[in-house]
């Protein structure tokens, strides 16, 4: 699934294009997209497919095409402090995406079928905390992830604002996945081939819309133990943050409220954003013209509009490459918090907690 749009040269270039075709229509989801670098999820011998609107599959690993993450995102309408259940978590892209937007007060959980997916979803979770530059940016809900078949889900699990389902949905568990939602809650996954969005509006109400047709693989179903029971799945309890780890949010917190106004009153507005890397101007060429008439060869100069006056434009071309000075890669982006904290009078072991202990 998916091909619906064109693909990107660098992640910022795919956001693009989804931008243009007009599946991501926010700027958080945008923000959100940008932040995470769907390469990072790719094995390493695959990243040339990461920017192309399709689909990968390897093994138990599998992504699916930005085109349908763009419309799922665009559809669970995420605000900071939600609970988000993401049902075959897979790599954990998605739930990352979602981390982004839910901030640190709210909830993340995630349910997959395989425990080699659930360690290589870890192992990108950790390698994106320490190593991102976008991390510091955002203030992040951190996912956590169970084993396990999402059809098997205790029946006294708490109930979530978000639930998404990354594979198809039988018609007969329709019911059992709106029971996983809150009233008021937004609940998207693939049913009878349409992506479909149903929102609780009541104990019994619900409300549906189909979003797009697509094709999901269907849910695997349960395979029960030699007693005949099923294996319930425990979903994380929804953990109190311990004053630790709040007094670090709220330090984070007022240390980008210092950053923002420094810099507005230093820029006169909010922080800008980078240009865009300026790609270097194509000379034109004349072409010489082969015009083939019949079994006849006919070898012609065929004028071009382009071409009046070309020598001039030459010219006037290369006096302008002469007065650019060389392209260059933009300097890498100033971890402004990172300074600040660096800087606070503290011991380093408390400096490097309220950085989560990341290495740049």
């Amino acid at each position: 699934m998916g091909g619906a749009v064109s693909a990107g040269e660098d992640n910022d270039e795919l956001i693009d294009n989804l931008k243009e075709a007009q599946y991501i229509r926010t700027e958080l989801v945008e923000q959100a997209f940008r932040a995470i670098d769907r390469a990072d999820y790719y094995l390493e011998e695959f990243k040339e497919n990461a920017y192309k609107d399709l689909a990968w599959k390897h093994g138990n690993i599998h992504l699916s095409a930005p085109c349908i993450y763009s419309e799922v995102m665009e559809a669970l309408d995420l605000q900071p402090g939600l609970s988000f259940l993401n049902l075959g978590s897979g790599t954990g892209y998605l739930s990352s995406m979602v981390g982004l937007i839910l901030g640190p007060f709210g909830v993340n959980h995630g349910v997959e079928l395989h425990s080699d997916v659930i360690e290589y979803a870890k192992q990108k979770l950790d390698f994106f905390i320490r190593t991102s530059e976008s991390f510091d940016k955002f203030d992040f809900c951190e996912p956590s992830f169970v084993t396990g078949n999402c059809l098997e889900i205790s029946p006294d699990c708490a109930q979530y604002d978000r639930v998404y389902c990354g594979a198809g949905v039988q018609k007969e568990h329709e019911e059992y996945m709106k029971n996983l939602l809150k009233v008021g809650g937004v609940l998207v996954m693939p049913l009878e081939e349409k992506l479909t969005k149903i929102t609780r509006t009541g104990p019994s109400a619900w409300e549906t819309k189909k979003i797009l047709a697509v094709s999901f693989a269907p849910l695997i179903q349960p395979c029960h133990s030699e007693s005949g029971k099923s294996r319930l799945v425990q979903l994380p309890p929804v953990a109190v943050r311990s004053l630790q780890d709040l007094a670090r949010i709220a330090i984070r917190a007022t240390i980008k409220k210092v950053i923002h106004q420094e810099t507005v009153s230093k820029n006169g507005n909010g922080l800008k954003n980078t240009p865009r890397f300026k790609r270097r101007r194509v000379r034109r060429r004349r072409m010489e013209t082969i015009v083939f008439l019949d079994k006849e060869v006919f070898a012609s100069r065929i004028s071009n509009p382009s071409d009046d006056n070309s020598c001039e434009d030459l010219e006037e071309e290369r006096r302008e490459e002469e007065k650019t000075p060389p392209e260059t890669k933009p300097d890498p982006p100033v971890n402004f918090l990172r300074q600040k904290v660096l800087s606070l009078p503290l011991p380093d072991p408390l400096k490097y907690y309220l950085l989560y202990y990341r290495e740049k």
